[in-house]
């Protein structure tokens, strides 16, 4: 399986952008999608993630209310709806994968898939 992050970009605070996400080989049920984020100087942050089957996602503390995981099983692409920017979401944006659910789904050490990171920049 190989992901492909796309849609990164320069946007103002308080704006919108989507990150996708393509998926290079069908996936299976239990497969787990997620994103993460690494700004200059700092360690990888986990964003969200979710089962490809669907139910609950979940978000890091830093995102909650603002952005969204989705996916759509018919282009096996992964989205990241990033609502309310900030300055200090300002980073490089990777999607990741694995199969079978973790408990430890915010720990970077879970994903053996990582993508091409997307860099987001968000001006004050």
């Amino acid at each position: 399986v190989q992901l492909q992050a796309s849609g990164g970009g320069l946007v103002q605070a308080g704006g919108s952008l989507r990150l996708s996400c393509a998926v290079s080989a069908p996936t299976s049920n239990n497969y787990v999608m997620g994103w993460f984020r690494q700004a200059p100087g700092k360690e990888r942050e986990f964003v969200a993630a979710r089962r490809w089957s669907g139910g609950y996602p979940y978000y890091g503390d830093s995102v909650k209310g603002r952005f969204t995981i989705s996916r759509d099983s018919a282009t096996n692409t992964v989205y990241l709806q990033m609502s309310g920017l900030k300055p200090e979401d300002t980073a490089d944006y990777c999607c990741v994968g694995r199969y079978g659910w973790t408990t430890a789904y915010y720990s970077k050490d879970q994903y053996r898939v990582w993508g091409q990171g997307t860099q987001v920049t968000v001006s004050s």
